[in-house]
């Protein structure tokens, strides 16, 4: 049986809270950035705590070339689900997170 989604964001806290060290720079600024990260993704071992570590995720937003990057703000996010819908992360998400792969 598979996690909800309440399970797995709340096991993505808990490991950004105790400390699970996540690639938050380079930010993915261009498309060569954004190739190596989504590659490093898919010769990962797909795990959660994989995803979040490449993907970068914080419990905050960064603020980053003057754009606070907060997970409600990139194109990615479901709101009513709470969710990162980028296929290489498909993660449940918080709206104040952020991730080096954010979008507008």
């Amino acid at each position: 049986m598979s996690q909800s989604d309440d399970a797995i964001r709340k096991e993505a806290e808990a490991l950004l809270e105790n400390g699970l060290k996540t690639t938050v720079f380079p930010r993915a600024d261009d498309d060569a950035q954004i190739s190596s990260i989504i590659a490093e993704l898919n010769k990962s071992d797909g795990s959660l705590e994989q995803r979040l570590v490449i993907g970068g995720f914080t419990l905050e937003p960064i603020e980053y070339q003057e754009i606070e990057q907060a997970c409600e703000t990139c194109m990615y996010y479901l709101v009513h689900r709470r969710y990162c819908e980028l296929p290489e992360l498909d993660v449940p998400v918080e709206a104040e997170w952020s991730c080096r792969l954010w979008r507008i």
